[in-house]
């Protein structure tokens, strides 16, 4: 597994999502969906409905972030409907191995989600359980703001933890070809990016030319022997 490049549909145009998301189809390895219920985060975005109509469009694997209340109940579901990989928040899971493992018995992939004053030792625990790690480097809720530098020393913690399992680190929030660089080699893998990319004139161009930053910046990581 290499770098990934996962545009974030919040700054697509909402009228014509099945269309923004075939602008990045070949370009991208997955399409980030931030699911919002504005009581966990102070915004309204779309939920489960949407996004399986969403699935039934697109072609490149579907990325749920999941900023909502109640993940326990409402996670699941987006697994079972064809989400490749399904992120709830530490802060807001009450039984979070229970979840974990529910979502991959759906068939996708779990990620555990960390808003920036949450401590990454706070997943320490929940490695085992996870495939992926999201580090959110502005706070959660709306697209386009700057990107906070403290976000870097945490994935560098979270590699520093994950050490040669295969879980990725993925960074969401902020993230452009000023800020991707830091950040990949930090240690992330996986980058959500939303204004850098459909806010540009052409979305593909933006993803491989984010791709080109990250991979000139990334470490290389040596598997441990067998």
């Amino acid at each position: 597994m290499g770098i990934q490049i996962a545009p974030s549909i919040l700054s697509a145009d909402f009228a014509d999502l099945g269309a923004e998301c075939r602008r990045v189809q070949g370009a991208a390895d997955w399409l980030h969906v931030d699911v919002m219920d504005n009581h966990f985060v102070p915004n309204l975005t779309i939920g489960l409905p949407v996004v399986e109509a969403l699935l039934r469009q697109v072609s490149t694997p579907v990325d749920c972030h999941l900023m909502i209340e109640d993940p326990d109940r409402w996670a699941p579901g987006y697994a079972e409907v064809g989400a490749g990989s399904v992120t709830f928040h530490l802060e807001a899971a009450r039984a979070p191995v229970r979840l974990a493992r529910e979502i991959r018995r759906q068939g996708a992939r779990a990620g555990v989600g960390l808003k920036p004053a949450t401590p990454v030792d706070a997943v320490a625990d929940l490695l085992g359980e996870v495939d992926m790690v999201l580090i959110m480097s502005v706070e959660p809720g709306f697209g386009g703001q700057p990107f906070l530098e403290l976000a870097v020393p945490k994935i560098r913690r979270a590699r520093q933890l994950i050490g040669d399992a295969d879980i990725w680190v993925q960074v969401d929030g902020g993230v452009s070809e000023e800020t991707i660089e830091r950040c990949a080699e930090a240690g992330a893998d996986v980058f959500v990016a939303g204004s850098a990319v459909y806010h540009a004139a052409d979305p593909a161009a933006a993803c491989t030319a984010l791709r080109a930053a990250a991979v000139r910046a990334a470490p290389v990581r040596v598997a441990a022997a067998p």
